[in-house]
């Protein structure tokens, strides 16, 4: 997003935590309707440009949206986007990415209300695995001519009672709207809000045999020290890397493992 976009969904993001630390607010509830006005939106591309529209007054643009959600939405949901479509946005889709977004972060608040938040991280991660690891499954999930109810269903087959409620809802989200994103892209900025919730970085680490408790601890300790922010640990194992570990935190990995140290002698000696 560009300045303006990105300076309103800074004060969207400001709007919703002001919301959801009154516990009295119910953030699933909010979720489901931020998230049902992102599918709106996303279609009716003439009502977006209309709200988005830098020409028509603020309040003009905010009063409008009041009477087309009036009774679809509670209050919370309808001040929300009421400040949304006063702000400036840089393009008109900016808009309901940053509806979704905040969709996605009321449900992860929800998570982190109720104790589960490092669950619903830990489930996100280990869909993407099994998502990347069968070739039939993310065919069907991807498959643009199969009806949104039948993915549904057959993500409440996969995850129903298996995983919690908010991760079965960021998924089935996410695979019936995919908005142009790969599943897999999506997955990742998921994993990201969630560990922004605690203010947390993610490293994914590859490593040959599970790692212990300990020294799960130690190497979350020394990246903490690295990044100057706690580090939520996503494990991977992997016995072709021989030994050692491998780290990736964003674009930058940190590699220590057997295989890479033995490839990197290999290139020395060819060179």
């Amino acid at each position: 997003m560009n300045g303006a976009s990105r300076e309103a969904l800074a004060a969207a993001h400001e709007s919703l935590d002001a919301l959801t630390d009154n516990t009295s607010v119910d953030a699933a509830k909010l979720a489901g309707e931020l998230a049902a006005v992102t599918a709106l939106l996303d279609r009716e591309v003439s009502l977006r440009r209309v709200l988005t529209d830098p020409a028509q007054a603020a309040e003009a643009k905010a009063e409008l949206a009041g009477r087309i959600f009036a009774g679809q939405v509670g209050g919370e949901t309808a001040d929300l986007l009421k400040g949304m479509v006063r702000s400036r946005w840089s393009q008109s889709r900016d808009l309901v990415d940053s509806l979704e977004e905040l969709a996605n972060t009321a449900d992860l608040t929800a998570a982190q209300r109720t104790g589960v938040l490092d669950n619903v991280e830990d489930e996100l991660f280990r869909f993407g695995r099994i998502l990347s690891s069968s070739t039939e499954l993310r065919s069907a999930l991807t498959n643009r001519s199969a009806p949104a109810s039948a993915k549904g269903e057959l993500l409440s087959s996969l995850l129903g009672g298996k995983a919690d409620a908010v991760t079965e809802r960021l998924v089935v989200r996410l695979v019936t709207h995919p908005r142009g994103r790969s599943l897999e892209s999506g997955l990742e900025s998921l994993s990201k809000l969630a560990a922004e919730r605690r203010d947390r970085m993610v490293a994914v680490v590859t490593s040959a045999v599970p790692l212990t408790e300990a020294q799960k601890q130690r190497l979350g300790a020394g990246l903490a020290r690295i990044y100057g922010r706690d580090m939520h640990l996503n494990l991977e194992v992997d016995p072709t890397v021989l030994g050692g570990v491998s780290v990736r935190v964003g674009d930058e990995i940190i590699n220590g493992t057997v295989a890479e140290r033995l490839d990197e002698a290999t290139r020395r000696m060819a060179g």
